[in-house]
């Protein structure tokens, strides 16, 4: 009698392959076939896991991308650091707050010149060939700003040290570009990655200050800047060393169109625009009002949001989605002005801050996708460093009026200025939808 199938035996010279977590396992020789039965422990242990539930434990598991994260993000803290050590140095040596902002608000003017001619540079001829001499150069200028402060040189020389720290690449949109690189195809994947990338920004201008101001004040004034340099260059050369993730170079053409000539791109960058004015706004407000602590509460508030965001399954037309946040982030803006208006209890401003801030990731998150969409592939990076640059701008401009307000008006009155900026950014992006529309474009909306 011949034997069932559940106990004959394999020759000694074939494999038997098992079907073991969805994917074909080679047994050992002579082993039992088992007739859809549960496979034995050896098959068992080598079964790959289940995949994690997790959208963010999954977006890490992706090949390479631990290591180019980490490095980012050690890059990415002196973001925060750089600017806040500036000033403490430059004000503590001179006695002078006036020539401290100044030599920062340059160094900021410098960065919107030069930051989108380093991003083509590096949509051109790749991350690790650009972005490791760029940040050489701006870390000898940090190097330079150090000296000239502590020899106590002429004032001419802290703006040009400092304008020398504008060739610094911008490391958040060339970790944006490797995940749009390796999840090209992945609405999903690029939405939990955008969001993921977003709570990072958060979280490093959230931790940067503290860390520079306690640096300055415990050890000494230069060492907030030094550790700031020391911190980017090295997470840069961590972050560039990781080549097999790195997106490939795109060479220049004849016939490619700057991404500020993109349909589309213009109204997104003034969307950004009045959103950094949000942001510049609402921090000078504060720290007249309150204090700069209470700010760490605002980026607090819209980091948790931004990783709640992106675990959620995001709706298909992002257009819509961004009118959606910007009138939650309008709406909540008002809380602020609210809470002053009524009353002086700073637990209650600190509530309203943090709450206002869980629309600012969503917000950012949803016009980077944009962003990358109406970008070509071999200038995203170009087109995130122009939308930087936009909110760069806005924060100088929401400042000035901020303070503005301030001086003439008060604090409580001043936070109508960041309302307004969300409200403004609603119109504009409002408008921009409605252009699309089938029949006034010839477009269609997504």
């Amino acid at each position: 009698m011949p034997r069932s199938p559940a106990t004959r035996t394999v020759p000694p010279s074939t494999a038997l392959l098992t079907v073991a977590g969805g994917q074909l396992v080679a047994a050992p020789r002579n082993a039992p076939e088992h007739g859809g039965r549960t496979a034995p422990e050896h098959v068992r242990r080598r079964a790959p896991r289940r995949p994690s539930a997790n959208p963010y434990f999954r977006l890490l598991a992706t090949p390479g991308a631990r290591a180019f994260t980490a490095g980012n993000l050690i890059a990415r803290l002196p973001m925060g650091m750089l600017s806040v050590s500036a000033v403490i140095m430059i004000a503590g040596s001179r006695g002078s707050y006036a020539l401290a902002g100044t030599v920062t608000a340059t160094g900021l003017a410098a960065t919107a010149v030069v930051a989108p001619f380093t991003a083509r540079l590096v949509d051109r001829y790749g991350q690790a060939r650009i972005a490791v001499p760029a940040t050489a150069l701006a870390v000898l200028g940090s190097l330079a700003l150090v000296l000239c402060v502590h020899h106590d040189a002429p004032a001419w020389t802290l703006f040009v040290a400092y304008a020398a720290t504008a060739t610094t690449p911008n490391t958040g949109g060339m970790s944006r570009a490797r995940w749009a690189h390796l999840h090209r195809g992945d609405p999903a994947a690029l939405h939990t990655a955008n969001s993921f990338e977003q709570a990072a920004d958060e979280l490093c201008f959230m931790l940067g200050p503290v860390l520079a101001a306690v640096l300055c004040g415990a050890l000494f004034p230069e060492a907030g800047t030094l550790v700031g340099a020391f911190l980017l260059m090295t997470g840069v050369l961590v972050f560039t060393a990781q080549r097999a993730t790195e997106p490939p170079p795109t060479p220049r053409t004849r016939t490619a169109v700057s991404p500020l000539r993109t349909p589309g791109m213009p109204a997104l960058l003034a969307v950004f625009l009045a959103t950094g004015a949000v942001f510049g706004a609402l921090e000078v407000v504060s720290i007249a009002h309150a204090g700069g602590a209470i700010l760490a509460l605002q980026a607090a508030g819209s980091c948790a949001a931004g990783l709640l965001y992106g675990s959620l399954r995001p709706a298909r037309n992002v257009h819509r989605r961004l009118l959606l946040c910007l009138t939650a982030m309008t709406a909540l803006m008002s809380l602020p002005l609210l809470a002053t208006a009524s009353t002086a209890s700073l637990p209650v401003l600190a509530l309203c801050l943090l709450l206002a801030g869980a629309a600012t990731a969503p917000t950012m998150v949803t016009g980077m996708t944009l962003v990358q969409r109406a970008t070509l592939a071999g200038q995203l990076n170009e087109g995130m460093t122009l939308s930087v640059t936009a909110l760069l701008g806005g924060v100088a401009a929401g400042a000035a009026t901020g303070g503005w307000l301030v001086e003439h008006a008060g604090t409580a009155s001043g936070y109508t200025a960041p309302m307004g900026a969300a409200a403004l950014a609603l119109v504009i992006a409002a408008a921009g939808t409605a252009l699309r529309r089938p029949g006034v474009s010839g477009g269609s909306a997504r």
